[in-house]
C-alpha cells in the first residue's frame, strides 16, 4: 500500500510541474498582450492545456474569482496547486 502512496505521490509532483508551466504561459500570455507564440511553441503546449483544462474548469465553478477593484485574480489554479501538495501527505496519514 506505500507503494501505492509513492506513486501518487509522484504523479501529484508531475502535475504540479505541469501545471507550473501553464501558469508561466498564461503570465507570459497575460503582460505580454502583443506576444503570439509560434507554431511549434503552440503544438508544444498543447499538451499542458490539455492535461491541466478539467480540474482548472471544475475548480473555477466550485471557487468565483476575488475581485480587486477592476482586477479579477483566479484562485482555482492556487487551490489546485494547494490539493497536489497536501494529497500525498494525507495519503500517507491514513495508511499508517
Amino acid at each position: 500500500m506505500l507503494t501505492f502512496v509513492y506513486a501518487v505521490s509522484w504523479l501529484c509532483q508531475i502535475y504540479a510541474l505541469i501545471l507550473l508551466l501553464r501558469i508561466v504561459i498564461e503570465m507570459t500570455q497575460s503582460f505580454s498582450r502583443n506576444w503570439r507564440p509560434q507554431r511549434w511553441f503552440s503544438i508544444a503546449a498543447e499538451p499542458i492545456f490539455v492535461v491541466t483544462d478539467p480540474p482548472v474548469k471544475l475548480l473555477r465553478r466550485i471557487i468565483p474569482p476575488l475581485r480587486l477593484g477592476g482586477v479579477a485574480l483566479d484562485l482555482s489554479v492556487l487551490v489546485l496547486f494547494f490539493i497536489l501538495q497536501f494529497l500525498p501527505q494525507l495519503l500517507y496519514l491514513f495508511v499508517r
